[in-house]
């Protein structure tokens, strides 16, 4: 796969908790080189962001990150806020604790409540995979499907590991056809990456990608036609 139609999937990210507007206006400067999906970046820098790349890249922020245990009244504030801001989509964290006590109406309430606020802007969900059972997975495929979310998302990248290619194929199986699914954390090779969208990932939450692509257009990556 060219190394153009990857990036094309990514939603290139910096959440580090010690990022400054400069870090954020570098990889605003990538995503617009490069033309990844989207930026993914705190909240925080949202507006700024918006008004320094205009509708030449789309923004994303992260809400209820990265535990997911805030309530739902603000975690619909800060979405409202977000998208204000200059927002085009949003990546909101389930409570993890209401999965783990099966509470799958009240997940199904907060995120369709979420969506309401994103005001017709992209809702992705992260679920946080590696804090569950397959049993609890496929549940909230469900919840997500009902709710009127746009996307499923594996990780926050935060927490004790990423993506992996089952839970990837598992969403695929369980998820209804307007959901569309996003594999974050831990995605490092174009090889990784060239799986994930085989087995059903329409975006990549990474930074490593853009890496990559600087790599091979220093030359210090051997390929002729992008790809690796």
């Amino acid at each position: 796969m060219n190394i153009n139609e990857i990036l094309a999937k990514c939603d290139h990210t910096l959440l580090g908790q010690a990022s400054t507007w400069a870090d954020i206006k570098a990889i605003c400067d990538d995503g617009m080189k490069y033309a990844t999906a989207s930026v993914c970046i705190p909240a925080s820098f949202v507006k700024q962001a918006k008004e320094y790349v205009g509708e030449k890249l789309a923004i994303c922020t992260v809400i209820g990150f990265p535990n997911g245990y805030a309530t739902t009244a603000a975690k619909c504030f800060m979405t409202s806020d977000a998208v204000d801001n200059g927002a085009d989509e949003v990546d909101m964290v389930i409570n993890i604790g209401w999965a783990k006590e099966g509470k799958w109406e009240e997940i199904t309430a907060e995120i369709a409540a979420i969506k309401k606020a994103c005001k017709g802007k992209l809702l992705k969900v992260i679920i946080e995979t590696c804090l569950l059972t397959d049993e609890e997975k496929i549940a909230l495929c469900k919840c997500v499907s009902d709710s009127g979310a746009d996307y499923i998302k594996t990780s926050t990248g935060f927490s004790t590991a990423g993506a992996t290619f089952a839970d990837v194929e598992l969403f695929a199986k369980h998820v209804a056809p307007h959901v569309k699914i996003k594999a974050a954390g831990g995605i490092s090779s174009i090889e990784d990456a060239e799986k994930f969208i085989e087995l059903g990932a329409s975006r990549l939450g990474t930074s490593r990608i853009v890496k990559i692509a600087k790599a091979l257009e220093a030359g210090k990556v051997a390929a002729n036609d992008g790809t690796y």
